[in-house]
């Protein structure tokens, strides 16, 4: 079979050929999970192609080339892009009214009963894991196999929708493909505008699913996601050898890739006993995993930028999110990535419903008074199936009606703070925080002293929307 799968993880539209395209869009990062599933597809024998909308806007005409000979189609859809995916479907359903258009992503894992709701010309959505389910929806397809006995899917019959067998969990992380990355060799990925801020080529890789932590804001009672399960050191180092010497660069996108020490060390031992050229991008790290023989090693691997969840510079608020975490633990942990040279970036959470305008002063002094490269100040939303969203609802605040991420607001019961206040504090936060002589200076011989000078290009050119 053919296979046309589409990343839509972006507010996009279709133009037309008479209507003016829009300039080419430099995306962040590959579309790990749909090329997860194109590895599946084409180690079963299926051709496929990746179309991916958050690097180019796609007129018809391309989607009708695209189209030609396709038995299937695919689309990963985000809960804030399922509006435009619906337009996307609409019009292949106008081209070819027959063709099964398959959806799944986050929105149909966050919110199953409503997928075919939210997406009317869809055909079936998956819930969860998708390496498993595709091979059962392809023997559907060909009528082998019915439906109905599909694990993690919703499906249309005779107008109706139905549901198949529960999800699975996939335990066995070694047994999945690695991803099709060839597929979207076409596209850039890891610029900021026109920066890259590490070495071309960009690609990223998770050595695990699932977390092991409870935070109270997140939404990890979705399939799979309060179920960790780590893949073999065999298993990473094999692929990470496959992306040596054709990318430069390569993101870590676990949500905590220090969680398990040795493992980590075992991995790193592997990069530098294989003299691997490739710079390592850390997006997730907790803090209290900080060790200076650790961040060494990765130093000597490779690795030159760390993210951190630090959310707030309140131990009071840090317990109500249930981090497990220390102010001494994140300021060991920042020092030590300084000091290692990565960059350092932190994440802040502003809104928290114990939150005063006191905790957000205090929160805005500690993200200063740390030696962070980059920064995000961003607004607590309750986010559907978290603790913080099933308290909500429990107390008759909010409701599935109102949206799938509500943000905080005192307006309508959740916090201490209104919104807008909240969006001023924000703005007024980031635009202090990086046009502070120490943190310029900083920045200044960091660059100095590295011989890299891209964060100081983005800053500059950045300096209007601050």
């Amino acid at each position: 079979m053919k296979f046309l799968l589409i990343n839509a993880h972006q507010s996009i539209e279709i133009i037309t050929p008479t209507q003016k395209k829009k300039a080419t869009k430099n995306p962040w990062a590959q579309p790990l999970g749909l090329l997860y599933i194109a590895g599946v597809l084409e180690q079963g024998g299926h051709q496929v192609e990746i179309i991916d909308l958050v690097a180019e806007d796609i007129p018809e005409e391309k989607i009708h080339r695209a189209m030609s000979g396709v038995d299937a189609v695919g689309i990963s859809v985000d809960s804030f892009a399922y509006h435009d995916v619906v337009n996307i479907t609409r019009h292949i359903k106008q081209i070819d009214a027959q063709i099964p258009i398959i959806i799944g992503g986050p929105h149909c894992t966050f919110y199953p009963e409503k997928s075919l709701l939210d997406v009317p010309y869809a055909d079936i959505s998956v819930e969860g894991e998708g390496e498993d389910a595709i091979t059962d929806i392809i023997k559907g397809i060909e009528g082998v196999k019915p439906f109905s006995e599909i694990a993690g899917i919703r499906y249309r019959k005779d107008k109706e929708r139905c549901v198949g067998k529960p999800p699975n969990i996939i335990t066995d992380l070694d047994a999945i493909p690695f991803p099709a990355r060839h597929l979207v060799s076409k596209y850039d990925y890891g610029k900021f505008g026109n920066d890259y801020l590490y070495k071309p080529k960009f690609t990223s890789i998770a050595t695990t699913r699932g977390c092991p932590f409870q935070c109270r804001f997140c939404t990890r009672h979705i399939v799979g996601m309060n179920n960790f399960r780590k893949r073999s050191v065999e298993n990473i180092v094999s692929e990470l050898a496959q992306i040596n010497g054709k990318y430069g660069s390569v993101m870590m996108v676990d949500d905590n890739f220090l969680t398990d020490k040795k493992r980590v060390i075992d991995i790193l031992d592997q990069i530098i006993a294989q003299e691997m050229n490739i710079d390592i991008v850390i997006q997730g790290a907790r803090v209290d995993t900080a060790d200076e023989e650790l961040y060494k090693k990765m130093k000597q691997a490779g690795v030159k930028a760390i993210n951190f969840g630090i959310e707030s510079g309140n131990q009071d608020v840090l317990d109500y999110y249930r981090k497990g975490i220390t102010l001494d633990q994140v300021r060991k942990a920042v020092r030590l990535s300084h000091k290692m040279d990565f960059l350092t970036v932190g994440n802040f959470i502003l809104g928290a419903p114990i939150e005063t305008m006191d905790h957000l002063q205090r929160t805005i002094h500690f993200a200063y008074s740390l030696p962070l490269d980059l920064v995000s100040f961003t607004i607590l939303q309750y986010n559907y199936h978290s603790d913080l969203w099933n308290e909500a609802c429990q107390a008759g605040k909010i409701s599935l009606e109102d949206g799938y991420s509500i943000p905080t607001d005192s307006s309508r019961g959740l916090g201490n703070l209104r919104y807008q206040d909240l969006k001023t504090f924000q703005r007024n936060s980031l635009t202090t925080f990086y046009l502070r002589p120490t943190y310029l200076l900083r920045q200044f011989y960091r660059s100095i002293k590295t011989q890299d000078f891209t964060l100081l290009h983005m800053l500059y050119y950045a300096r209007s929307l601050l």
